[in-house]
């Protein structure tokens, strides 16, 4: 690709494998993007798990973002997905979340399903658009930092 302005090309974001080095920044984004974060040490474990995929999403040589899900024969669940607050509204979460499903897709997996709070319009914007549909609904799930239950819906995505 040729360029008028050398060293101006745009940056294109990476999905690959979370590694145990990912650790700390992925729980730093986690406790920065939620009320209940998870520690590092969480990280460490569910990426050394077998059913468990973990992702980063890395800019250059900045990871901005992961995606989590734990597999169980032909079904995922996400348990996460996060994106570094400098970043998002960028488009960066639609490919970090659709190159997770795809690899969901390689392992096997047919149905994906996940948890999402209700109010959440920004999240359920981008779920709706990748194809989830809403398939139930959890009341009190989420609790936020003043007590306040918030609800959850879940939603489910065919990937065959």
């Amino acid at each position: 690709m040729m360029t008028w302005f050398p060293g101006r090309e745009r940056a294109v974001p990476v999905v690959e494998p979370a590694s145990p080095n990912d650790a700390a920044r992925l729980a730093a984004l986690h406790g920065a993007s939620f009320h209940r974060g998870w520690g590092e040490g969480e990280f460490e474990t569910m990426i050394a798990e077998r059913n468990t995929l973990v992702q980063r999403l890395r800019l250059r040589s900045n990871v901005i973002g992961f995606a989590v899900s734990r597999i169980a024969a032909d079904e995922a669940e996400i348990l996460s997905i996060a994106i570094d607050a400098g970043y998002r509204g960028q488009g960066f979460s639609r490919n970090l979340l659709l190159t997770h499903l795809g690899h969901l897709a390689g392992r096997g997996v047919r149905t994906v399903f996940l948890e999402v709070e209700e109010n959440n319009q920004p999240a359920r914007r981008l779920y709706d658009r990748a194809g989830f549909a809403v398939v139930g609904r959890r009341e009190r799930y989420y609790r936020e930092a003043g007590g306040l239950e918030l609800n959850a819906l879940v939603m489910r995505r065919n990937l065959s």
